[in-house]
């Protein structure tokens, strides 16, 4: 069983505190420069020493799971509610526009869950993703042969492809386009996105 960020949290307070005090610094970092930000940086701006932090975060990735835990599960609620939809075809673009989207907002999220090949935040968003993909393919909107961890690296290509982009909404949502078309099996009508 895979526990959460929030699972793993701390008991004592002042660990807790220190737990979260280095995961708003992170935060911070990981929104100015992404999620290659300095662990020592993160520390200094926690107040803690580096041993601290790796006491709480014995590595990149779980740090980055921590500080993207929220917006994965905000996806995952999003993705429970589309698939109680109808058109299981449009669910699964809407998801996807949803999860590219996030990973540009949130800078740091595409390149942590490539990152993270384990740990809660990439499994949640693949069962997410495989289960929108199998009832997409079950109606025959999707093609047999795609696979929600293959969508999952695709949009996390397009996030980090459009991260530093004047017009970063618009360029991934046309290249997003592209994708979508692309999914649909030979002679099925395209859905709009």
């Amino acid at each position: 069983m895979v526990l959460s960020p929030a699972e793993r949290r701390p008991r004592r307070a002042d660990a807790r505190r220190n737990y979260d005090r280095l995961l708003d610094a992170a935060r911070e970092a990981v929104a100015t420069h992404g999620a290659d930000a300095s662990l020592d940086d993160i520390a200094r701006r926690a107040g803690v020493g580096s041993g601290t932090l790796y006491r709480h975060f014995p590595s990149r990735s779980a740090l980055l799971e921590a500080v993207f835990h929220d917006q994965v599960a905000a996806l995952l609620e999003q993705a429970n509610a589309l698939t109680g939809t109808e058109d299981p075809g449009a669910a699964l673009d809407r998801w996807l526009q949803a999860v590219l989207q996030h990973s540009i907002r949130y800078r740091g999220l595409a390149a942590s869950l490539k990152a993270a090949e384990s740990g809660w935040c990439h499994a949640t968003m693949r069962t997410a993703a495989d289960e929108l993909v199998e009832r997409a393919k079950a109606t025959g909107t999707v093609r047999p042969e795609v696979t929600g961890s293959d969508l999952l690296k695709i949009i996390n290509g397009l996030a980090l492809a459009n991260l530093e982009c004047a017009d970063a909404d618009a360029s991934s949502a046309r290249m997003l386009g592209y994708v979508l078309a692309g999914l649909r099996p030979p002679g099925r009508p395209q859905l709009s996105s």
